[in-house]
């Protein structure tokens, strides 16, 4: 699994098409392999998934039964506005306009690592959510982490 570091800003042009910053672009790896690129489910960004991790979750999504309605909602939901895009030679990705108006991305991003994905924010929303994030931050990290004390190699997490 790849995992991902940094938060970058960048600037898209009258096209959509915003440069990789290059500390994020040798995190990516082979930019042949190619890139899904997708509405957020919690939030008004987008998500840069490289291809081996879109496949992943794939692969939990076919096992959903399609015949159940809320499992057919929730991958119409999912999948909706996904497309396949391409990082070129010189590191430009160029944002689909309807992706663009769902994130409501202007001119300056944040491109965020979420793990192993890449979140793609209009920056003033980013900074908002991170605001609003950062108020109860405390209590969400004991509620999610609170229970766990040790990592694989006995070392606390903190």
């Amino acid at each position: 699994m790849n995992s991902f570091l940094g938060t970058y800003e960048c600037k898209a042009d009258a096209k959509g098409r915003l440069m990789l910053p290059a500390p994020l672009k040798k995190q990516l790896g082979d930019l042949e392999v190619g890139f899904v690129l997708k509405r957020s489910v919690f939030q008004p960004c987008l998500e840069l998934y490289p291809m081996q991790e879109w496949n992943k979750v794939m692969q939990k999504i076919n096992k959903l039964n399609r015949f159940v309605k809320k499992n057919n909602d929730f991958i119409r939901a999912f999948t909706a506005g996904v497309k396949v895009v391409e990082i070129d030679t010189t590191g430009r990705l160029l944002i689909p306009k309807d992706l663009i108006v769902f994130s409501k991305i202007e001119k300056d991003i944040v491109l965020s690592s979420a793990v192993n994905i890449i979140e793609i924010w209009d920056k003033d929303l980013y900074e908002t959510a991170l605001d609003s994030a950062m108020i109860d931050f405390a209590d969400l990290a004991e509620e999610v982490m609170g229970n766990q004390n040790d990592d694989e190699d006995g070392n606390g997490i903190s």
